[in-house]
């Protein structure tokens, strides 16, 4: 990891941390040629050997350079020095959409549908130079202290004309509360894919919400396929009529059936937006969208008959619901999702480390807060350090939990593309330990909850004592309940 004060390339002097990946680290430095601050994209190091996540940061920075817009985060710089991969772009001063959302709630109409129209522009020109998003949301959407909105993060975008092979039928690659019902089922994804996607952060943007939640990531991707979203004017009543059959018909399932392009969305929102200004407030109702709220109305009876066939999906789901270290956007903050059914009330966990007695070096403590993150298609992940299973070196590697206070929790569950690891549940009151087994072991599948004994403790550990096929461990989300 880069060192703040360290100057990198002889021109990028490093003056504090902005934001955090699964993969990079971003930070705010000071260009000492052009006397003006950026911000830096940093590989981690120990990525820095694996080639085809090196050739995604390289991908990122070659599409984001041909990619100039007002509304597109720019690309100043990239290379490679003092054994840093690097992106340097222009330094936004302001916040992430999510950090907006959070701090004050719902935008105002008029708002919410300004900073889609200006998302959907920078999209639909990243389009029309052959280029999917595939992750749109608000924590890639940078609003400056002027109000001007910016679209970053491309780092999984990829080539409409791409046979590169970076990205295979069956991978799920996008954050799961926006992901469209395509890129959910692992098929290959169109500009419609983002489409749906910006569907979801102007459905969020109105109500603070997003349609679709769940405690995991097949959860969330399966309500994607097999659930119509929840009624926008229902949770937002001031919403005009035409703006909720817009937000509707692009988050319709079938990509097919959403606007023809990211250019026809934003035609639709500008339409909208220009009906705030009449005297009633209330857009004309033209033809067309009541007829396409009929048909996705048709659609929803469709898809309530089909849910058997989409079962088979949840296979594919479980095992593609990461494949690779892919970047989180740069926010720093994630809710922990309940565990368990009935009246179960949720518990926070969070991800504060490896929990590593023996000490070896070439762990992977960073990476802790992402399995807790909700949201995130990245997590804490744990290789071997010798054969077989363990060795002489560790008798297991623990991900360490801080539930914040004392309290009792009667399940953990957790989701993992890497099944078939051995596992416990370890409880103390120190994250130094010593900790006393709160549950049996268990041989995780996809996703696997365990049964606590319900002591009384603040720290947990999940203390893995046998890896699965493939010598490495990953947990995407874990959450708890009492």
């Amino acid at each position: 990891m880069a060192v703040i004060g360290e100057v990198i390339a002889g021109r990028y002097e490093l003056l504090e941390s902005v934001g955090a990946g699964g993969m990079s680290d971003v930070y705010k430095a000071r260009d000492r040629i052009l006397e003006r601050s950026v911000a830096l994209k940093v590989l981690r190091s120990r990525f820095g050997d694996v080639p085809e996540l090196v050739e995604r940061f390289h991908r990122e920075a070659r599409a984001v350079a041909r990619l100039s817009h007002p509304n597109i985060v720019a690309v100043i710089d990239r290379g490679v020095a003092d054994g840093y991969e690097f992106i340097a772009f222009e330094f936004v001063e302001g916040e992430n959409l999510k950090t907006t959302i959070d701090r004050g709630g719902p935008l105002p109409l008029r708002r919410a549908i300004e900073v889609a129209l200006a998302v959907a522009a920078g999209l639909a020109f990243a389009h029309e130079q052959g280029f999917v998003h595939r992750d749109v949301k608000p924590q890639n959407i940078l609003v400056t202290r002027r109000g001007e909105v910016k679209v970053t993060d491309f780092g999984i975008a990829r080539a409409l004309a791409s046979e590169d092979g970076m990205t295979q039928t069956g991978t799920v690659l996008g954050t799961s509360a926006y992901l469209a019902p395509e890129q959910a089922s692992g098929r290959r994804v169109t500009p419609a894919a983002d489409v749906y996607s910006l569907a979801v952060v102007l459905y969020e943007l109105l109500t603070g919400e997003v349609p679709f939640a769940g405690d995991n990531f097949v959860s969330i991707a399966m309500k994607h396929l097999n659930e119509p979203p929840p009624s926008l004017l229902e949770r937002r009543r001031d919403t005009p009529r035409r703006l909720a059959a817009a937000v509707e018909h692009a988050l319709a399932k079938d990509a097919a059936d959403r606007f023809d392009s990211m250019a026809g969305f934003a035609a639709e929102l500008q339409a909208c937006l220009d009906a705030l200004a009449e005297p009633d407030g209330e857009p004309t109702l033209i033809t067309t969208i009541p007829l396409a709220v009929e048909a996705s109305s048709a659609r929803r009876r469709r898809i309530r008959s089909r849910g058997p066939l989409l079962a088979g999906l949840l296979a594919l789901l479980a095992a593609a619901a990461v494949v690779g270290v892919l970047e989180s956007g740069g926010s720093r903050r994630g809710v922990p999702g309940g565990g368990g059914a009935g009246t179960a009330t949720a518990v926070s966990l969070r991800g504060i480390g490896d929990y590593d007695p023996s000490g070896p070096p070439d762990t992977h403590a960073d990476t802790a807060p992402l399995a807790t993150s909700r949201g995130s298609t990245t997590g804490w992940y744990t290789q071997i350090y010798a054969t077989p299973e363990f060795g002489d070196l560790m008798p297991g590697l623990g991900l360490l939990l801080d539930a914040g206070q004392a309290t009792r929790v009667a399940r953990i569950t957790l989701s993992t593309p890497t099944p078939g690891f051995v596992a416990t549940v370890l409880a103390g009151d120190s994250p130094h330990g010593t900790f006393t087994a709160d549950s049996a072991p268990e041989t995780a599948g996809p996703t696997t909850t365990f049964a606590l004994d319900r002591l009384t403790a603040r720290y947990y550990v999940l203390w893995i004592t046998r890896l699965p096929p493939g010598d490495k461990a990953q947990v995407t989300d874990l959450s708890a309940s009492r």
